[in-house]
């Protein structure tokens, strides 16, 4: 209500989807390893538009770790949808707020340790680890840029505000 920026990641995400209005829902499957994610660089509309500012500096798809089974079904009223994969969405913008559906700042040991902890069929839990390389890990290590690119929206939107006040 007070117009303040926030971030939400995975149940983050899919918190304030469901905070705003929108619908969280089981997927009746698990998203678990790292995918690829693509942008949506459309309006509602269906017209070319620029990349969500969060987003700044990555490829049209970029490889994050996901580990989830909830997905936002449908987004909140006014929000549009900034990121996708085959499992549904990962990222929508609502105002100031956003959410991205996967872990942007897990580390190899982190994504080894939540794998560890699923009950998925052993064959799905090792392809699972077996991808969990140091070249994918250092893939997706360029998606957490969109943390800087947060924050630094952040700044920019604090500093308008004091200088309209």
């Amino acid at each position: 209500d007070r117009g303040l920026p926030a971030l939400g990641i995975c149940f983050g995400h899919q918190l304030l989807a469901h905070a705003l209005g929108g619908r969280v829902a089981d997927m009746g499957e698990y998203e678990l390893g790292y995918r690829e994610v693509r942008r949506i660089d459309t309006d509602a509309d269906g017209s070319d538009a620029d990349p969500d500012p969060l987003f700044e500096g990555l490829d049209e798809a970029f490889l994050v770790f996901t580990t989830h089974s909830d997905t936002v079904a449908e987004l909140p009223p006014g929000a549009t949808a900034i990121a996708t994969n085959d499992y549904g969405n990962h990222g929508f913008r609502l105002g100031h707020v956003v959410g991205v559906q996967a872990h942007p700042e897990y580390d190899q040991t982190m994504a080894e340790a939540v794998t560890m902890t699923k009950d998925l069929p052993d064959e799905r839990i090792q392809s699972v680890l077996d991808g969990i390389t140091d070249e994918n890990h250092a893939r997706a290590c360029e998606t957490k840029r969109l943390f800087d690119n947060f924050t630094d929206y952040a700044r920019r939107l604090r500093t308008e505000r004091a200088a309209a006040d």
